[in-house]
């Protein structure tokens, strides 16, 4: 018999086993009792809740209601699972792993729920569809919530199940009781779209289609749905209830009044500017925007949210950011997060002021989803901007009728003047691209090694492979590489979370592992310490990546704000050292890596030996095995 049988036959021998023993108990003790001490217990069983020798019986199921939610996953195309295990969720996890055969969905171990989030952040926003993840009960969710408020800032459906004993009748003594909540997803409903505790199977598989049609309408934001530790382990009683059907919802499209008007005033625009932030949804969003662009030959300014536009095209004028919004008549922003802070500039002195970067009369055009949702406690959103147009709608599906109507407009005149206007752009270009290399040369043979340099390096070496960047920040890297795929970047955290870039990097690296892609991540050194397990998760699940560690042994940004109040207080700026270096010991980051199954070497001060090692280590990624380069580097 094969293995399948082989468990099968061994699940029901164990099953019979455990019916017979119960029996077999039960009459032994009936039988060593007098009919006298029976009736004693009978009588005495109101009052102490002594069960009946028939009630001893080991009860066992093949269908528990934990095994039809795991169909429900089924159903909605999980591939992945990640999470940190719990006694909350038992029993799905048992599903998963037994009835489910631990594939689709798999279970991948985390060692810290926020990292099992951020895992499910940095998956989404390679593989365009969400994994589920696992949460136990209230300190599951509570460490899990810094992961969640990244994504919900960051606009991205992670999909949560959380599990909890409602029925305080069912809870075990002990933990279970802290561990359990009244309203379980209230600690996270501030900085989630949707959440429900279903109290039946069908309720569940309602909700489950729910939450996940509700996570992937944009503007997408994560989702809840508690799972009832009372409702996976029951068995399934009468009639199982059906799948629900997900159909998800198309995104919504600009009014095709508002698009046409701002169709016009893009077409007679001198000097018009698009600015794109978290556009890139799909990589339709980065070849939409590419064709706008060049129908109106107009210049783009990446935000940097998500991969929006290639990063060597001749209208990608990112760098001239400044020289372009001063003299732009129009400007379109597309998914921007921050629409106020791209226009203006906020000095931080001890009296803040602000200036705004374009110049009288600009006409503002917004198109984004979150004109149609926002929330009010926690301030993502940012400060208000003033426009001339808003429309509200998913920014990549109304681009097409955006595009269609510029084109319809532009006559041969117009023609001809954005023909000259992208020339003029493509020669700016040139100057500000030698300026940035200009830059990137400073310090190039210094110990600790360059940001420039270091980027520059890992480039020599993979510049020919099928790549992808799963960094947060991008830095250098965004800037002297050749971005020209949609997969090639991922973006940031969204809420600026400490903790979010290690775990999205092994949850991007999991995802481009099926499509054969190498994944390079430059690591900041204080963003690993906050759970360093996820290399673990790394190295067990065999996903394969290329870590470049940014050690500059400091929490470097806090360094300088320390030296800013210092300066605003008159005081002494030489103490900012305090409580923001990783120092006395420094950290072997190789060492640790190597504790948990990577190829490492390091620590790597001189920038001569940086090309050698990173060789090494990415021959190690080819042949399966993460790898770690401890590089150490300048403050900034």
């Amino acid at each position: 018999m094969d293995k399948s049988e082989k468990t099968k036959k061994s699940s029901v021998d164990r099953r019979d086993f455990l019916k017979l023993a119960a029996t077999g108990a039960a009459a032994l003790v009936a039988s060593a009792k007098s009919a006298e001490a029976e009736e004693e217990v009978v009588a005495a069983r109101p009052d102490t809740g002594a069960p009946k020798a028939s009630e001893a019986e080991v009860l066992t199921t093949d269908r528990p209601g934990s095994d039809f939610m795991v169909d429900v996953m089924k159903s909605l195309g999980f591939e992945y699972v990640f999470s940190n295990p719990g006694s909350s969720f038992r029993s799905l996890q048992e599903s998963i792993v037994n009835y489910g055969k631990n594939k689709d969905p798999e279970f991948i171990t985390c060692c810290h729920e926020e990292s099992s989030v951020a895992m499910g952040h940095g998956y989404f926003k390679v593989e365009g569809r969400p994994v589920a993840v696992f949460a136990h009960g209230t300190v599951g969710l509570q460490h899990a919530a810094m992961g969640i408020y990244n994504a919900f800032c960051d606009r991205v459906p992670v999909y949560v199940i959380l599990g909890n004993t409602f029925d305080a009748t069912k809870r075990r003594p002990g933990a279970e009781w802290s561990h359990s909540v009244q309203d379980a997803a209230s600690m996270v409903r501030d900085y989630t779209k949707w959440d429900d505790m279903p109290i039946s199977l069908a309720h569940f598989s309602e909700s489950a289609v729910r939450a996940y049609k509700i996570a992937m309408t944009p503007p997408m934001e994560p989702v809840v749905i508690v799972a009832d530790s009372d409702l996976q382990e029951s068995p399934i009683e009468g009639n199982e209830p059906r799948l629900t059907k997900l159909t998800l919802t198309r995104p919504p499209q600009g009014d095709s009044g508002a698009v046409a008007e701002a169709a016009k005033m893009l077409v007679a625009a001198e000097n018009p500017v698009l600015i794109a932030d978290r556009l890139g949804r799909t990589a339709i969003g980065m070849k939409y925007l590419a064709e706008l662009a060049e129908a109106l030959q107009a210049p783009v300014i990446d935000g940097g949210g998500r991969m929006n536009f290639p990063s060597h095209h001749p209208l990608n004028q990112t760098e001239r950011r400044g020289a372009l919004l001063s003299n732009a008549d129009v400007i379109l922003g597309l998914e921007l997060g921050d629409y106020w802070g791209e226009i203006h500039t906020m000095r931080d002195q001890l009296h803040r002021s602000t200036r705004n970067n374009y110049k009288q009369g600009v006409k503002l055009i917004t198109i984004a989803a979150t004109e149609l949702y926002s929330k009010s406690n926690y301030q993502d959103f940012q400060r208000f901007q003033e426009v001339d147009l808003a429309i509200g709608a998913d920014g990549e599906a109304t681009l097409p009728s955006l595009i269609e109507e510029v084109k319809r407009l532009t006559t041969a005149d117009r023609k001809r003047a954005f023909e000259d206007r992208g020339k003029k752009l493509a020669a700016a270009r040139g100057p500000a691209h030698d300026r940035m290399l200009e830059e990137a040369r400073y310090a190039w043979d210094s110990s600790p090694i360059s940001h420039a340099r270091l980027a520059a390096e890992v480039w020599a070496q993979i510049k020919n492979k099928d790549w992808a960047l799963v960094s947060g920040g991008g830095g250098w890297a965004k800037r002297l590489w050749n971005f020209d795929k949609y997969y090639q970047y991922i973006g940031g955290p969204g809420g600026g979370g400490v903790g979010y870039g290690s775990p999205a990097a092994v949850g991007a690296a999991l995802a481009h592992r099926k499509h054969g892609r190498f994944v390079v991540n430059i690591q900041n050194d204080g963003d690993i310490m906050y759970a360093p397990g996820v290399l673990w998760t790394a190295a067990h699940h065999r996903i394969p990546m290329l870590t470049v560690m940014n050690n500059n042994r400091a929490y470097h940004q806090e360094i300088m704000h320390l030296q800013r109040m210092a300066s605003f207080h008159n005081r002494d700026i030489t103490t900012a050292h305090i409580g923001t270096t990783i120092e006395d010991p420094n950290i072997d980051y190789a060492k640790l890596a190597q504790s948990m199954g990577w190829y490492a070497e390091g620590p790597i001060t001189d920038p001569a030996a940086l090309g050698p090692a990173l060789q090494r280590a990415i021959a190690s990624v080819e042949r399966g095995q993460p790898a770690l380069l401890d590089t150490v580097t300048q403050p900034r």
